[in-house]
């Protein structure tokens, strides 16, 4: 192989390459965020991560993962939404 050959398939393997090492620094950086929340955020926080959530639809899954956690007892109703509020500030740094 000549060395052109070789760097093009190199510059082809890079970026999928890149690509977990980006994503673990933003969901490390949610971990993070998520390790100071109460109890109930953390739920929220576990549950909303889980439905895969794009920066667009936020609002909506964490919305939607809270009312499902507090509609089957999970969480406290009374503090839903604040915890819900922590939850989603910590949801959007790990999408960033």
């Amino acid at each position: 192989m000549s060395r052109m050959m070789i760097a093009v398939a190199m510059l082809a393997v890079l970026p999928v390459t890149a690509l977990p090492v980006v994503a673990w620094a933003d969901t490390a950086a949610g971990n993070t965020c998520a390790g100071n929340l109460t109890s109930d955020g953390k739920q929220i926080y576990t549950a909303s991560m889980a439905a895969k959530p794009t920066a667009d639809k936020l609002k909506d899954v964490v919305e939607k993962e809270t009312r499902s956690l507090a509609m089957g007892g999970k969480i406290a109703r009374g503090k839903a939404r604040e915890n819900a509020v922590a939850a989603g500030e910590c949801v959007r740094v790990a999408l960033q």
